[in-house]
């Protein structure tokens, strides 16, 4: 794998986000039902150990090469810093009209449900030109989530604790190259991943009497989960590299060539954020409440509903009905870059170039294994 070929959509990657964001909607729609079954929430458990850890993982990935160049800050604003504010707004309003609560507040300064992922990921970004310049990064970052983690007087502003406590998962991805990732999806990672995943599940089943799911959210210091201070790095640490195993078995089975979801990675972030609607919706109107959706039949039907959800929700019709709040041009509140357009006509003129009988011609002689 080319870093040509990582930079022009590699259909792993698109595999990867689809079915990590299936996972997250799926455990999303179990938490109204997971009280009811120590096996539903000892699968909760486990998916939670990896699913965003591997989605993180990857936007550390496709973030190696960012700058501060006026482009890439002014996507960084128009792609997360907008649709945060958006959806910051959006969701304590539907709660307002959906759950008939009137004073459900709206701050910006406290994310609200899924909204946390995208003030981390512009504090993450936005610091990657420093990951990039140290010469410890992955070390670095994990003593800052440990240090975190004992200190409870962070508080909930902008979500700090989760932005710091997650943040080694998004150096780790800045770190990695193509190789790395062609290691872990080797055959006999596959067949390995098949026991690592059998064990994972029979300890997630132990550990839901004995262990909080708070642990999993990375969102509390460890005086606020009721544990002494010294539980809190050593819980990073242990949460961390679990979670690498599972994002490494993950990655494992996911597919490397083109398949029938593959198109639906470049739209995840539509079905991360919207699915959310959903899920709240149900709660507040009650259609997790009936007793048969708590069996086994009806738990399995709840996740069908949300893998087909949020399959939906990340589908081209959703991305043009919604790229107002999720990928707005806003060109009228930037300055022109001059260096950005000079580098549109230099494209311009290559791709002209390339099109003309001569460069068909030169691009044929390029390809030929003689000459």
């Amino acid at each position: 794998m080319s870093q040509a070929q990582v930079t022009q959509r590699d259909a792993f990657f698109d595999n990867a986000k689809y079915l990590a964001i299936v996972l997250v909607a799926v455990a999303h729609s179990w938490e109204p039902l997971k009280e009811d079954s120590r096996i539903l929430e000892g699968v909760y458990h486990v998916v939670y150990a990896f699913h965003m850890p591997a989605f993180i993982i990857i936007s550390g990935y496709f973030s190696r090469s960012f700058d501060m160049r006026p482009d890439r800050l002014k996507r960084l604003v128009t792609g997360v810093a907008v649709p945060y504010v958006i959806f910051e707004t959006a969701y304590p309003l539907f709660k307002r009209v959906m759950d008939d609560d009137p004073g459900q507040d709206i701050s910006l300064l406290d994310p609200w449900y899924l909204t946390w992922f995208l003030v981390a990921l512009f504090v993450w970004r936005l610091t990657t030109p420093l990951w990039n310049l140290v010469r410890w990064p992955l070390p670095l970052a994990l003593g800052i989530a440990m240090l975190a983690s004992l200190s409870p007087s962070i508080g909930e502003d902008l979500d700090l604790q989760r932005v710091l406590q997650f943040l080694p998962y998004f150096v780790l991805g800045l770190c990695m190259k193509p190789e790395h990732f062609r290691l872990v999806r080797r055959r006999s990672m596959r067949i390995l991943a098949v026991p690592v995943f059998a064990a994972a599940l029979a300890v997630g089943w132990w550990t839901v009497p004995r262990m909080g799911t708070g642990w999993f959210f990375h969102r509390d210091a460890a005086q606020q989960m009721g544990a002494p201070w010294w539980v809190g790095p050593v819980m990073v640490l242990a949460m961390f590299g679990c979670s690498l195993l599972l994002t490494a078995c993950f990655f494992a089975w996911v597919p490397g060539r083109r398949m029938w979801f593959t198109a639906l990675g470049a739209g995840t972030l539509y079905g991360y954020l919207l699915h959310g609607f959903l899920v709240k919706a149900g709660e507040y109107r009650g259609w997790f409440e009936p007793e048969w959706l708590h069996r086994p039949s009806g738990q399995i039907l709840v996740s069908a509903l949300a893998a087909v959800a949020v399959t939906l929700l990340c589908t081209g019709p959703v991305q043009r009905a919604f790229r107002f709040a999720m990928e707005p041009k806003m060109a009228w509140a930037f300055r022109q870059d001059p260096a950005q357009g000079a580098r549109e006509r230099e494209k311009a003129a290559r791709e002209a170039a390339e099109k003309s009988p001569a460069g068909r011609a030169e691009k044929g002689r390029e390809k030929s294994p003689v000459g």
